[in-house]
Parts: structure tokens; C-alpha cells; sequence
């Protein structure tokens, strides 16, 4: 059944900070979180935080990219003091499939790892988060946070947390060899066909976005082709040829996961 965001909004409390987390605080229903930290500031000025997620196995967040039925998690630091820019570091998710959606998601227990850069002498984080949390219903609920990031002690249990999910996250493809071949849009079919080059790929484990969530595609297939999947454009196929510009590709191997961006190009069904 797919689910549908509920409209009532959990408002939550700030908790005091210590060293390295905060206090948890219940977000939905047997669903608490908490924000952690490295408490290492680098030569840089950067330091990395996370929010850590304590859910039941059959509750679930969304990825950055969502897919049908939630959004991603929202992050407001617009309040901090010297914290100049964010990146979220997103591991790679679950694809949850049913015959009436298809979501990229996080089940249970859930550590989503950000990256801070800090300006200034005294920095002070302050966070507002507002994110899709679904069992049975899905309900977007919300929480604050606020964390001194100045003088603060390295804490070595957080930072393993934090380092375990940093190395979920996909990196950019290293190797030489391409992963994947010329991207083409096929109009006739409203798919895309894309040659796998690299025998490294998990098939399987392939997710195809836009970069900005818009045109949704759907689940790579194996084309009777070999070394060719096709990818249906599930929504946003009228407006496609003339929106369309490029394609990200997440995917696992055995040495972990990975992303590519490719272009897309129009066949001469697409032109």
C-alpha cells in the first residue's frame, strides 16, 4: 500500500549538547534521534557531524533522491554560527519496489554523515532537520539540535560511527575504464539505453537519477542486447528531450559503491 505523508508535523524540543552527541529525541513513534560528532576540526576547517537515526527494522527514511512516495532528509543550519557550507554524505540506500512505487530508502537504524565548513574562532552549530519517516503511514517529523563545535574533545566512538557510514557513501568512479558507455534516449520507447562496460558493475544494484530528481526512472532491466540495460522514464517523458541534459549512475561493486555522471544523447528516435 503506498503510503501517504500524514499531516501533523511532531514538534520536538532542543536537547542540551555534550561532548561528541546529543540527548535522542523521539521523532514518531518508537523512532528517536540525535545528532553526534568526531569533535575534530581539521587544518582546513572542516569537521564532520551526522544525524544518527534509531528506527525498527520495518521503518524507513528516504535518500537524497526519494522516489515515490517521501523526500529526503531537510537540513536548516541557517541559525549556526560559522558554519559556511554543508554536504551530506549520503550512504548507499535499499530500493523499495512494489507494483504501486519505487523508493530509495534507509530501514532501521540509520547514520546519515555530514560534512561542516567552519569559519571563525568560536563556531556553533545549530540545526534544524526535517525528514520522512514512514511505517504504516508516513509522517514528516522534525527536530532541532544545537552542538558547540569550538574547543570541543575528539570523541573516538562517534567518529567510528561516523567513518563506518562515510564509507557507504559512493565515490566518484576511479578507474580508467568507463563503468558505462554513451547514455541514448530512445523516444519511441521512452527509455534510456545504456552500454555496460565494466564486468566490476552490480547490475542489480544499479540507480539511475536525474540530478536534481526529475525526470523519476524507473528499475534498470537487462535488454535481450548483451551488456545493455534499459531504464524507463516513468514521469516528465513529454518535457524529456528538451530538459534532459545528463544522468547519474549509483551502483555497488565488490570494493564498495560508486557514482558516474554521464551525458545524454538523442538518438534519432529522440530528435
Amino acid at each position: 500500500m503506498r503510503c501517504l505523508l500524514a499531516l501533523a508535523i511532531l514538534a520536538l524540543f532542543t536537547g542540551s549538547a555534550r561532548a561528541g552527541e546529543t540527548p535522542w529525541q523521539e521523532i514518531a513513534p518508537e523512532v528517536e534521534m540525535r545528532l553526534i560528532s568526531t569533535g575534530k576540526i581539521k587544518p582546513d576547517g572542516t569537521t564532520l557531524i551526522a544525524l544518527e537515526i534509531n528506527m525498527p527494522e520495518n521503518t524507513k527514511t528516504y535518500w537524497r533522491i526519494p522516489g515515490d512516495t517521501g523526500f529526503p532528509a531537510e537540513l536548516d543550519f541557517s541559525s549556526s554560527t560559522g558554519v559556511e557550507d554543508h554536504a551530506v554524505h549520503w550512504p548507499f540506500p535499499k530500493r523499495d519496489q512494489t507494483a504501486d512505487y519505487l523508493d530509495y530508502v534507509y530501514y532501521g537504524p540509520t547514520v546519515l554523515p555530514v560534512e561542516l565548513q567552519l569559519t571563525g574562532d568560536a563556531p556553533e552549530l545549530k540545526l534544524h532537520s526535517v525528514l520522512g519517516v514512514c511505517s504504516d503511514i508516513c509522517v514528516p517529523a522534525q527536530a532541532s539540535f544545537s552542538m558547540p563545535l569550538a574547543n570541543s574533545k575528539p570523541d573516538s566512538a562517534n567518529g567510528l560511527r561516523i567513518k563506518q557510514a562515510m564509507a557507504l557513501a559512493p565515490i566518484e568512479w576511479p578507474q580508467s575504464e568507463q563503468a558505462f558507455g554513451d547514455v541514448i534516449y530512445d523516444a519511441t520507447q521512452g527509455e534510456l539505453r545504456i552500454p555496460v562496460m565494466s564486468s566490476a558493475v552490480d547490475l542489480s544494484s544499479l540507480i539511475v537519477t536525474a540530478p536534481d530528481g526529475s525526470p523519476h526512472y524507473g528499475t534498470p532491466q537487462k535488454s535481450p542486447e548483451p551488456n545493455l540495460v534499459v531504464v524507463p522514464v516513468l514521469d516528465g517523458a513529454d518535457e524529456f528531450s528538451t530538459n534532459a541534459q545528463s544522468v547519474q549512475l549509483t551502483f555497488m561493486t565488490d570494493e564498495g559503491s560508486f557514482e558516474t555522471t554521464r551525458t545524454i544523447e538523442f538518438g534519432a528516435a529522440g530528435l
